[in-house]
């Protein structure tokens, strides 16, 4: 049976997507400015200090990535999708396509070592070969995704035996070997470590507490969005966001007070640790679906929601802001640069935050004024496209 055929209309550029990505993206700077770019080291927090740090993770901790690796999956389909409407198979091009997002995920590295692109490069290809698959294996796919597979299998080893300890790939082995380069290295040293142990850490952490098997399931659940065109406002898609808005609100009412009382409530280590990685999965998800689709919704429905475009530009330009923000946090908090680690708590590193996406928001309503895209995207779209297509 056929599973896949080009879509019969045009896919536009949807301006809501470019809203939630500079969303997704602001989020995740200040998160990343008030862990000091991964390097858990600070000041004596004050209560103003607590509160901040409870507050940023819990609104955006989780979510923002989230949206971010749904729009990945929904820019992956809009790709493929255009190129096979021209009788092109992009597949082959999105396999050197992700060697490139490899590369920046390296150049990433050097000052960042919590990078999520190369990450997103490596689920990139795993993905691939369901691109063509049914709505129907896709929905399986992600429904199995969805239930956490590795955090089930450790709750049945737990339970048949008590003995058994939760997933541990040795993340925390390199996490602390980069820990004297971020506090007197030099900037190289930085870049070493990285590279060395900033690579496999971030894949090890992933898998051991649920977000690789997160970032697979959104980039199937965005290549479902992208099919069933709900980012557009046409046929009856306000409707179905509105019910993934009561969707999701109902979810989280269930599964926040789970995720605070059921993993304390079992004595089994195993179990124990393994619940509490799944129900914050969860919880993570309903959140980022009550955050997408209240977007959304606000956009499309809501009177003056369109003044949400002037997020846009910093959306337009993700890649650029990502690796931006890895060159400028490191350079304000690590050794190497002005060491504000020492000096900077939690609520002052997140104004500094603050400013930094200010700036770069700035900088992007800028650019784009001048040119069609951002600087590493319009060098990523070149690279990708080094060769023209042949029929």
């Amino acid at each position: 049976m056929k599973s896949y055929s080009p879509s019969l209309k045009a896919n536009t550029r949807i301006d809501v997507a470019d809203i939630l990505r500079g969303i997704a993206i602001g989020g995740i700077v200040l998160i990343h400015f008030v862990e000091h770019m991964n390097f858990y080291v600070f000041p004596e927090p004050t209560a103003v200090d607590r509160a901040v740090w409870d507050t940023v993770f819990f609104l955006l901790a989780g979510k923002m990535y989230a949206i971010f690796a749904l729009l990945f999956g929904l820019s992956l389909y809009i790709q493929h999708d255009n190129q096979a409407q021209k009788g092109y198979d992009f597949r082959p091009r999105f396999v050197w396509r992700m060697v490139l997002l490899m590369i920046f995920g390296l150049l990433d590295l050097c000052f960042y070592n919590g990078d999520i692109l190369f990450i997103y490069a490596v689920c990139g290809l795993i993905v691939l070969p369901a691109v063509r698959a049914s709505n129907k294996l896709l929905a399986g796919i992600a429904a199995i995704l969805l239930l956490q597979p590795v955090e089930l299998a450790y709750i049945v080893m737990g339970l048949a035996d008590p003995a058994t300890q939760p997933l541990d790939l040795g993340s925390g082995a390199h996490f602390a070997a980069m820990i004297p380069a971020q506090t007197d290295g030099s900037a190289l040293d930085v870049a070493a470590v990285g590279i060395r142990h900033g690579l496999p850490c971030n894949f090890l952490w992933a898998i051991e507490h649920g977000r690789m098997t997160q970032t697979l399931f959104l980039f199937i659940v965005g290549i479902l969005l992208g099919r069933r065109r709900l980012f557009y406002d046409e046929g009856g898609n306000l409707s179905i966001w509105r019910r993934i808005l009561a969707g999701s609100i109902a979810a989280f009412v269930i599964i926040y007070p789970l995720s605070r009382t059921l993993p304390q409530a079992v004595d089994n280590v195993c179990v124990s640790h393994s619940l509490d990685i799944m129900l914050s999965m969860w919880r993570n998800f309903a959140m980022t679906a009550f955050i997408v689709s209240s977007v959304v919704i606000i956009f499309y429905r809501v009177p003056h929601g369109r003044a949400l475009m002037a997020i846009a530009p910093y959306g337009k330009m993700s890649l650029t802001n990502y690796i931006g923000q890895s060159v400028i946090g490191g350079m304000l908090f690590y050794g190497w640069g002005f060491g504000l680690y020492r000096y900077s708590g939690h609520t002052t590193s997140l104004l500094i935050g603050a400013a930094v996406v200010v700036l770069q928001w700035m900088f992007c309503r800028w650019w784009l004024a001048h040119h069609k895209r951002g600087v590493l995207e319009e060098l990523w779209h070149r690279a990708t496209w080094l060769c023209p297509p042949s029929r």
